[in-house]
C-alpha cells in the first residue's frame, strides 16, 4: 500500500497528464508557459542622442548584431560637429531620397555635395545639350548650402557623357571647337542654377580607348574653363587594379593635379560575384593612393589633399546563386537572422557575417562603424580627403564619425 500523501500526488500527476493530452491547456500562450518565454522585441533607438557613437562605445571590431539593430538610427544631436579634418564629398542620387535629407541634416560635415543629375548629350556636329535638368531641385540646393554655410560648402552635380557613340567621342576629342562648346555649355548650366562647379565622370569611359593626350586635353579644357570663373572641377578616377593597373597612373595624376580641384578616387567594388569578398580591403585602398602619389613624391601632402579617398556606404550580399549590392534596410533585414557578433577580417579590415534564411545562405559584407573609422584613420595618415558613395545608403549613426 502507498502512503496517503504519495497516493494523492500520484493521482494529481496522472490527472494533469490526461488534461494536457486532451488539450485542456491549449489556450495558454507560449509566453505563459514556465521556461518558454517569448523573445522580447528589440527597442530600436532613433533620432538625436546626447552622446556620439564613440562615447556610446559602439566603435568595436566585432560589433553585435543586436547593438547595430538597436543603435543604427540614433545619432549625435550636434549634427554640425565636423570631426574629419580633410575635405569630404558626398554623392546624392534621385533613386535614394534619404540622401537628400542626409545632405541637409549633416550639412556642415560635407564640403562638397554632388547630386547625380546631369548628362552631356551630343545632338550633332557642334551641337550639345545638358540632360537631366528635370531632376534639378533649386530649393534643395539652397537648403543644402544654407545647412553647410558654416564651412562654405559647395554643390557640385555629377556630369557624365551619355549615349555617346565612338564617332561622337572621336569628334569631341579631335576638334578643339567641339570641346570648347561643351565647356561653355557646362559653365552656363552652372551659372543658371547657381551651382559651385561639377564632378566630371569621363575618365573610366575613355581611358585605354583613346590616346592619353586627347583625354587629358578634354579634362583640361573643361576644368580650366570652370576654374577660371572660380568654379570647382572634380574628376572621378578609377583605382589601380591588377587587370587595369595604369588606367589612371601617376603620370596622369601629375599632369592634372594643378588643373582639377580634386580627384574622387573610386576605392570600392574590389570584390564581385566571381570573386566574393570585402568591398574595399584597407591595404588595397592604401595602395590605390600610393600608386598615383607615392610617399616620396614632391609636395606629397599638398597633392594628396586633392585626393578624395572613396568610401562605400553600401554592401554586398553573396549567395550560392550569385550576389547583389545592398543598402541599409536590406542589410538590417539580413542582420536580424544573426545571433551574436559580426566577424572581423584582420587582413581586409572589414566585417562580415554569414546567415541562413528561407532564401538560402548569405555572406554579407557591409560597412560598420569600425571599418569606416579605420578608413578615416588611413585618410588622416595619408593626408587625403573622403568621397562617399553615397549619402543615404548607409546607417544614420555613420555620420557621427565625420
Amino acid at each position: 500500500m502507498l502512503p496517503d500523501k504519495v497516493f494523492l500526488l500520484f493521482i494529481w500527476v496522472f490527472s494533469l497528464c490526461v488534461l494536457i493530452n486532451h488539450g485542456a491547456f491549449a489556450t495558454l500562450s507560449p509566453s505563459k508557459k514556465k521556461g518558454n518565454k517569448a523573445p522580447k522585441e528589440l527597442k530600436v533607438k532613433t533620432g538625436p542622442q546626447p552622446a556620439n557613437v564613440y562615447d556610446r562605445d559602439l566603435v568595436q571590431g566585432e560589433p553585435s548584431a543586436r547593438d547595430i539593430i538597436v543603435e543604427n538610427a540614433a545619432y549625435f544631436e550636434d549634427t554640425t560637429q565636423k570631426l574629419f579634418e580633410g575635405k569630404v564629398l558626398g554623392f546624392v542620387t534621385p533613386w535614394n531620397n534619404h540622401g537628400y535629407d542626409v545632405a541637409k541634416t549633416w550639412g556642415p560635415k560635407f564640403d562638397y555635395v554632388s547630386p547625380v543629375w546631369l548628362q552631356v548629350l551630343r545632338k550633332g556636329p557642334k551641337q550639345y545639350e545638358i540632360g537631366g535638368v528635370h531632376d534639378i531641385d533649386d530649393g534643395w540646393v539652397k537648403d543644402v548650402k544654407k545647412a553647410g554655410s558654416i564651412i562654405n560648402n559647395r554643390v557640385v552635380p555629377r556630369v557624365l557623357f551619355d549615349k555617346f557613340t565612338d564617332r561622337d567621342f572621336s569628334q569631341l576629342l579631335t576638334y578643339p571647337e567641339e570641346r570648347t562648346i561643351v565647356a561653355k555649355l557646362l559653365l552656363a548650366t552652372i551659372r543658371k542654377h547657381k551651382f559651385d562647379g561639377i564632378v566630371l565622370e569621363v575618365w573610366s569611359q575613355l581611358a585605354a580607348r583613346v590616346e592619353d593626350n586627347y583625354l587629358v586635353g578634354l579634362v583640361e579644357e573643361i576644368c580650366n574653363t570652370l576654374t577660371a570663373s572660380s568654379y570647382d572641377c572634380i574628376l572621378v578616377i578609377p583605382p589601380a587594379r591588377k587587370e587595369t593597373y595604369d588606367l589612371f597612373s601617376r603620370k596622369h595624376f601629375e599632369s592634372l593635379v594643378h588643373t582639377v580641384t580634386a580627384f574622387s578616387l573610386m576605392t570600392y567594388d574590389f570584390s564581385s560575384v566571381q570573386r566574393p569578398g570585402a568591398n574595399a580591403p584597407l591595404y588595397w585602398v592604401r595602395n590605390a593612393v600610393q600608386h598615383i602619389c607615392p610617399d616620396g613624391a614632391e609636395n606629397v601632402r599638398e597633392k594628396r589633399s586633392k585626393i578624395l579617398l572613396g568610401l562605400n556606404m553600401y554592401g554586398s550580399d553573396f549567395t550560392p546563386n550569385g550576389g547583389q549590392p545592398i543598402v541599409a534596410h536590406e542589410y538590417l533585414a539580413l542582420l536580424k537572422h544573426l545571433k551574436g557578433h559580426l566577424t572581423y577580417d584582420e587582413h581586409d579590415v572589414e566585417n562580415f557575417f554569414e546567415v541562413k534564411t528561407s532564401n538560402g545562405r548569405h555572406m554579407v559584407f557591409y560597412p560598420t562603424l569600425f571599418s569606416i573609422d579605420e578608413r578615416l584613420k588611413l585618410a588622416r595618415e595619408l593626408g587625403t580627403g573622403i568621397s562617399i558613395w553615397e549619402l543615404g545608403q548607409g546607417l544614420d549613426y555613420f555620420y557621427d564619425l565625420f
